[in-house]
Parts: C-alpha cells; structure tokens; sequence
C-alpha cells in the first residue's frame, strides 16, 4: 500500500469518525441515562482506531508498520460502529416499541457480528481463516476447556431466554432470595430485592438448580394466593371465625389484594388451648407480599373483634387430684342437666316420669355436625335418633322427580324415630345447613326405660302416629308415599322383643 492510498484510507477514517460522532450524540438522546455506560465501549474503540491512524503518521517511513495500523484502525473502526449500531437497536429503538430484551442478546449479537466482522477482514488481509482454525485445534481445545465455566453460563443464559423459563421482569424465589429479574447478562442474572440488593446468580447455577418464578398466565392478570395465620380460642365457633375472616377480605379495599379470586379461610389445625385458622387471600402484585399480609391482618383482627372473637394462646393446665375431682364432677354435672334440659324439651319424651327421663339423658351421645354434613340418608338402617340443640338442617327426599325440599329442622326438634322404635330404614336424608349441635339416642338406652315400663310403647305410639300424620301431608305434597302406620305399636314391640 502506497503512502497515498494510506492517506486515502485515513481521511476516510476520518470522516467515518466524525459519522461515528454524530451517531455517538444521537444514540445519547436516544437510550435512557442508565444505559450510557454501554456507550463507552464504543468511545474506546474509536479512540483507540484514531490513535492507530495517528500512527500512520508516525509510522510513514515503514510502509509495512503504516499499512498494519491503516489495517488496525479499519478494524477498531468496525467495532465500534458495529457495538454503536447494537446498542441504538437493543437499547433505545426495542424499548420504544415495547420490546424488553435482556442484555445477553445485545451482547451475544455484537459478539457474533465482531467475529464475522474479524473474519471479513483476515480474508480481505489475505490471511485464510479456516487454515488459522486447523493450526490452532489444540489451542482452541485448551482454551474451551479453561473456559468452560464461562461457556456453560453464556449457554445457561441462552437456554433461559429460548424456553422463556425466565424473563426480564419476572418475580422469581431462589432459596432465601426473593426479588425482580433485572437483566439477564451473558454471564450472569441480576435479581433487585426490596431492599435494593442486587442478588447476581451465574446462569449456568440456574440450570442445575431450582427456582420458583411468579407469572400471571397467558393472556390473564397476575394473581398470586397468600395465607396469613390466626390463633383463636378453642371455644370459638368456627363458621363465625371463617365467615368473618373471610369478609375482612371481601368488604375492604385494601392495596394489591384482589376481592376475586375471592378468599377463603379454613380451620387448619387444632392445638391445645387454641384453634389455627388460614386465610387465604390473592396479591395482583408480589412485590408487595409483606405490605399486604400486614394489611389483611390489620382488618382481619377488627373483623374478629367485631365479631366478638377471642384470640388463643397455648394453654396448659395443672391441677391437684382434689380440685380436679372437683372440676370434673361439676363439669359432669352440668352435661348432665344439658341432657336432661334436651329430654325435657323433646315432644316425644316431655310426658315422661322425671326418673324416666334421666335415664333417657344418661343415653344421650353428643353428635355435633359441620355445614353440608349429611346426618342421615335415605334408605340407611340406623337404630338411632337424633335431638337437634342447635342449628338447622334439611330435610330432603329423592325421588322420581329428584331431589326434593320436605321441611327444615330447628332448635329443639327430633327425627329419625322410626328408625329407633322399629329399626325401619330412613325415609328421608337430613343435612345440615348451618353448624348443628345435637344429641343422638340409641335403641339400647330406650330399651332399659321399655323393660321397666313396658306400657311406654303405646304412649310413645300416639305421638309417633301424630307426628306421621303430619308428615304424611308433606310427603304427599312432593308426590312420596306417606310412612306406614299400620299396626307401629306391635311392630315397635317386635323390635324390642316385647310381647303383644
């Protein structure tokens, strides 16, 4: 090359420089301030190409030595405008058109583009590069062999990318760590906590290891459930405890906290001293987490205590043998008239001799039931009744014609008679509709009060047959056939063995 054309090809650099500038000034209006560092990179490449055609000046007496930094400049100069072009597309023209790439497809690019670029020129230099490659086969083993670490990353970073198992943006959980993927880097993923720490993990660990990312599905709005615990007395009722947990959530509006889904709260654990319950609610944000919590437990507490509901806390009880023998006999005591206060208030038992009737009680096994709990159902043989203390429950028939509604049941009523005096099966399911508290009588318990006043049968006859008139008038609005009353006491007294 003659010195001319050197002088050509440098004031060529020189107006490239000069484009290289303008484009420099545009691309700092366009990407945001935080991304002016990656601008560096291409202020060094171009200061180092000037410097090497400053060199041709130098070098002018060895045609050889100008020639090599003519050569050198056009390089460095492709570099820095190839670096220029990446940026202005990955990081100021894709944002602007919603686009949020990671920082390992502008990295990858230029470096893919570079390499190409070096290849252009060994082959314009006359240097053949695949006759490069073969002469350097162990060099090339050798050094992907030191740089495997590196390698295993950059792939890592690239497979994350590709499977979309990770993206910028996204809310991830590895072990302890819990924050925002902030940009994923050819060799690593940044991840910003709430507090502002910048957590750097090397993709290829995210590879090996697991880790949980929080996403809303395609096409819906993000929605993450959370739990919050509470402690509340063991005495509590629970569907006042659920229902009212569940409203603190509902008929509040509280930041980040979604009303649908909605939430729900279930009795999870029951402890000595205390019963656990869980609300679960749903976040549209999981940054939030924290903030969020809190708030449901703030107007979840003034729900109980509006509700009248007592908080729990471990309790242990240590007693001397005579005050427990004390406490337990008025405890017993008091079950004791609970039963018999039930006996007396059941039409079936009212008329009965008061010995008769603590014996009835001294029979009664306490049967409490949950919402939707099914009591008894239709066609099941139990040898049983039941006295409703408190609640409600339905009375339902199934039919030809489905499922029907007979009657609904109340504080104090009784059912299941039949199925108790002569052991036929239930003609009717009853379900509970809200908590119901009740005791259940067996065959054996009426037996012994039968044996010693056999008589009994025939009175407990006329109110059964009252009882099954008025029902009859119902079966019979739903189209059912009304209960046999055809000869009950002798079927009664076959049951229990008694003779006519």
């Amino acid at each position: 090359m003659g010195f001319l054309e050197m002088a050509l090809a440098r004031q060529q650099e020189l107006w490239l420089a000069l484009l290289a500038v303008a484009l420099t000034a545009i691309a700092f209006r366009m990407v945001r301030p935080g991304e002016y560092r990656a601008l560096r990179v291409t202020w060094g490449l171009w200061v180092l190409s000037l410097m090497a055609l400053v060199g041709v000046t130098v070098l002018r007496s060895s045609v050889m030595l100008a020639s090599t930094a003519v050569e050198l400049s056009i390089v460095l100069g492709g570099l820095s405008a190839i670096h220029l072009l990446a940026t202005i597309a990955f990081r100021a023209v894709l944002p602007r058109l919603g686009f949020s790439v990671p920082r390992i497809a502008h990295d990858l690019t230029f470096t893919g583009i570079s390499l190409a670029w070096g290849l252009l020129c060994l082959r314009l230099s006359g240097v053949d590069p695949t006759q490069l490659f073969a002469t350097s086969a162990v060099i090339t083993a050798v050094l992907a062999f030191a740089m495997q670490d590196t390698l295993g990353n950059v792939l890592g970073g690239v497979t994350l990318q590709l499977d979309n198992s990770l993206r910028v943006g996204d809310w991830v959980k590895v072990d302890d760590v819990s924050g925002r993927v902030t940009d994923v880097h050819w060799r690593f993923t940044s991840i910003e906590t709430r507090n502002r720490e910048l957590v750097i993990l090397p993709n290829s660990w995210l590879m090996k290891n697991r880790f949980t990312v929080l996403r809303a599905a395609e096409g819906a709005a993000f929605a993450w459930r959370r739990a919050v615990h509470f402690n509340i007395a063991a005495n509590t009722d629970p569907e006042t405890v659920i229902h009212a947990l569940e409203r603190s959530v509902l008929d509040a509006e509280i930041p980040y906290v979604l009303t649908v889904p909605p939430p729900s709260a279930i009795l999870s654990e029951v402890a000595a001293g205390y019963s656990r319950y869980t609300l679960r609610y749903w976040l549209s944000d999981p940054q939030f987490d924290d903030p969020g919590d809190s708030s449901v437990r703030v107007h979840a507490l003034s729900a109980l205590a509006r509700a009248d509901v007592q908080l729990g806390v471990p309790m242990e009880e240590r007693l001397m043998v005579k005050e427990n023998d004390t406490w337990r006999a008025a405890a017993s005591e008091r079950e004791a008239e609970k039963r018999l206060d039930a006996i007396r208030r059941t039409e079936l038992f009212a008329n009965l001799p008061p010995e008769e009737q603590q014996m009835l009680a001294g029979h009664l096994v306490h049967a409490p039931f949950a919402v939707g709990d099914v009591i008894t159902r239709q066609g099941a043989v139990a040898h049983w009744l039941y006295l409703i203390i408190r609640g409600e429950a339905r009375v339902v028939v199934d039919g030809p014609q489905g499922r029907l509604n007979v009657a609904t049941l109340r504080d104090g009523a009784i059912f299941g008679e039949m199925g108790m005096l002569t052991g036929e099966a239930r003609s009717a399911s009853v379900m509970a509709i809200t908590a119901v508290d009740c005791y259940r009588l067996d065959k054996a318990g009426f037996a012994k009060v039968m044996q010693q006043r056999p008589e009994i049968a025939a009175e407990m006859t006329a109110i059964v047959e009252a009882r099954n008139a008025q029902r009859g008038v119902l079966m019979a609005k739903v189209g059912q056939p009304v209960v046999n009353n055809a000869d009950l006491l002798g079927r009664i007294r076959k049951f229990f063995g008694q003779r006519s």
